[in-house]
């Protein structure tokens, strides 16, 4: 069904690389883990429970032991060579981008940010050697925790590395727990990421309630980003969905990431939220967030979405080329798995 191989825009690397690789990273490294059992860390470090986490801050406590795993150049150029290599034997993924925030690879300031990065890059270099089938790319990510001149750091840090591979910038993070996000301070850091030629894309419109919308609209309104992670608050609201498909903006939507952080509440819901952006010609991708956190793969996102009768075999492959079509690494075609 995917001759072109998979596209995979959105996926975190604190989530995409297998628990053995982080259990041996860990140890070699000498990180005091909470457990010396590699089975309760499996669970610890993944979405374990069939049931998915209470909230987002759940999945946040869970990335927050990856990122400490990972927080040396070492284990960032291991993660990021495993995670593209994983990508392309388990799941033929011949566009993949990765996003990380290289500030919480840095144990608070210790490792020096450059060096991060070089080795994320190095990690991208060795896995291109290996398989030249894949276009691979890095996006660094700002948090919504940081000050203005934290994420503005991590944006020329993007800019002076657009030439080694990375791609792209995006904001994540834990959001203010009953009320909204200000998007529009970072509204300088969007347009100098822009007009370097970077990709921009937000994470927002997940989860939240009204807020969510706002912030959503927000997002759309000022920033006006070339994608947007997650966004399915928009399938609520035709005015926003038109004004996501006037601004030719593309969604990331991770559909098992949302049901198992109850962002989306069962099968039922997911299914509603697709044919709602597919009959307001919103156009999204089809993403996992993070395969090895998550416990699934991109063709489970796919099988899913076909059973559960969200997405048509064409629908299913025209959201998978739009993926390497919108993908911010390039305009090439991508070669053929």
């Amino acid at each position: 069904m995917f001759e072109q191989g998979l596209a995979e825009l959105h996926t975190h690397l604190g989530g995409s690389v297998a628990t053995d690789i982080m259990w041996s990273l860990a140890h070699e490294q000498g990180i005091a883990l909470p457990t010396r059992d590699f089975w309760e860390f499996d669970r610890m470090v993944t979405v374990s429970d069939p049931r998915g986490v209470p909230d987002l801050d759940s999945l946040d406590r869970i990335y927050h032991l990856t990122e400490l795993i990972q927080s040396s150049p070492i284990a960032v150029e291991r993660s990021v060579h495993a995670a593209i290599g994983g990508a392309y034997r388990s799941q033929q993924i011949t566009t993949l981008e990765l996003r990380f925030n290289p500030m919480k690879r840095n144990r608070g300031g210790e490792r020096d940010l450059d060096h991060i990065i070089l080795a994320a890059i190095r990690g991208l270099d060795r896995a291109s050697l290996e398989y030249p089938q894949v276009r691979a790319g890095l996006i660094l990510m700002m948090d919504r925790t940081f000050t203005v001149d934290q994420n503005m750091v991590v944006v020329e840090k993007a800019i002076r590395y657009q030439s080694r591979g990375v791609v792209g910038v995006d904001i994540a993070g834990p959001r203010p727990s009953g009320a909204r996000w200000d998007y529009t301070q970072i509204r300088e850091h969007v347009e100098l990421a822009r007009d370097a030629g970077l990709g921009v894309t937000i994470h927002v419109g997940e989860e939240g309630g009204a807020h969510g919308v706002e912030e959503l609209g927000e997002v759309v309104d000022t920033l006006k980003p070339d994608r947007i992670g997650h966004g399915i608050l928009a399938a609520r609201d035709p005015e926003l969905m038109a004004a996501i498909r006037g601004a030719d903006i593309t969604l990331e939507v991770c559909p098992t990431s949302n049901l198992l952080t109850k962002a989306l509440a069962g099968d039922d819901e997911v299914r509603e939220t697709f044919r709602a952006l597919i009959d307001h010609g919103v156009p999204f991708t089809i993403a996992t967030d993070g395969p090895e956190m998550m416990r699934t793969h991109l063709r489970d996102e796919f099988e899913l979405l076909l059973r559960i009768g969200a997405l048509t075999e064409d629908e299913a492959v025209a959201a998978n080329y739009r993926g390497h079509d919108v993908s911010f690494i390039g305009s090439r075609t991508p070669a053929r798995a």
